[in-house]
């Protein structure tokens, strides 16, 4: 078992830290987390202007870059001894059940990437990968049991979404093995937390729920429409313990594909439970069945980090919530004190 490796970061200028998606909700706590840690030279790359990253530090070299085009990766990776992989077209059930083959195209950004950073001579390389992943018939039962590592085999990821990450998986062991990089790859599980989306079609469950709660209690209509029968169930990892297992990964010996998620089963009506428990409401419930849902059961088998690192996401849901909520709320509020104003 390999000892925990949190903190093991490059903070003596020997070269610069690239976070790739800088701009994105994981990115930006990424970069937050880097400086924290005293690393002095961090690039951050994004495509979106810098005025639509979800956290912008201004002493940070920002850059507007699209990194699906190679001559673009290269410049993103000069001087660079860590590449953080995070950048994909992406966004929760809703966004890329309908968007397959903008989430496939993301393809370009970590295969572009990683032929830059081979040519670059990159010591080290971290691509986040999806529970996505994983054969869809062994998530047909709300009570799934826990994926492992092997479930992704024989294949039958996500449509769109999780083939194109499953494809970047083996790209990233190919060059591994033939070109000698450093590479590392966690398989996310429904990241969450404060400074990321919650409206506009790309916010993922935990956030969506958020929302609706705050403005069904701010509306005083105290009721709630959820997408499917909300017998589904997931489990859903703090950004906190996303982000230390990413660079206990990267730092760590071992190569393959890993479950990066928390193993608290929760279904959509236990997680609006939560959620109405946080704010102090109670809300008449409706039930779409005609949105998107995804797979009926889906939970991190957590038997091989643990046994890799000694740890594993450790942050209740019911912890991770309360920060959500809390900030969600802020910005709504915001927001509409904000127009009343105008």
């Amino acid at each position: 078992m390999e000892p925990s490796i949190e903190g093991k970061v490059r903070s003596e200028g020997r070269g610069v830290v690239l976070v790739a998606g800088a701009g994105g909700f994981i990115g930006g706590h990424l970069v937050a987390r880097l400086q924290a840690q005293g690393v002095a030279n961090i690039r951050a790359v994004d495509r979106k202007p810098l005025s639509e990253w979800y956290q912008l530090f201004p002493d940070v070299e920002n850059r507007q870059a699209d990194l699906s085009g190679l001559d673009a990766c290269k410049a993103a990776v000069a001087g660079v001894a860590d590449v953080y992989n995070l950048a994909a077209d992406m966004g929760g059930m809703g966004f890329i059940e309908s968007h397959k083959a903008e989430c496939m195209l993301s393809v370009l950004i970590n295969t572009h990437l990683l032929m830059a950073a081979r040519d670059a001579g990159v010591e080290r390389f971290f691509y986040a990968s999806s529970a996505c992943v994983y054969n869809g018939d062994k998530q047909t039962d709300p009570k799934v049991t826990a994926l492992r590592e092997e479930d992704a085999y024989p294949a039958l990821a996500e449509d769109g979404y999780g083939w194109e990450k499953l494809f970047s998986e083996r790209m990233c062991r190919h060059f591994r093995e033939d070109f000698g990089m450093h590479t590392r790859l966690a398989r996310f599980h429904n990241v969450y937390g404060p400074w990321g989306t919650y409206e506009g079609g790309r916010e993922k469950a935990p956030a969506a729920i958020c929302r609706k709660v705050i403005e069904a209690k701010l509306s005083g209509r105290h009721e709630i429409n959820i997408w499917g029968d909300g017998e589904q169930t997931r489990s859903f990892m703090y950004i906190d313990d996303c982000l230390k297992g990413v660079q206990t990964l990267l730092a760590g010996k071992f190569h393959d594909p890993i479950n990066l998620g928390s193993d608290q089963l929760v279904s959509i009506n236990g997680l609006v439970d939560i959620v109405e428990g946080i704010a102090g409401v109670k809300l008449r419930r409706s039930y779409d069945l005609t949105a998107p849902q995804g797979v009926r059961g889906r939970n991190s088998d957590n038997t091989l980090i643990k046994a890799v690192t000694g740890w594993a996401p450790d942050i209740t849901l019911e912890t991770g919530l309360e920060a959500t909520y809390h900030w969600i709320y802020d910005q709504i509020c915001g927001a509409r004190a904000g127009a009343a104003a105008e």
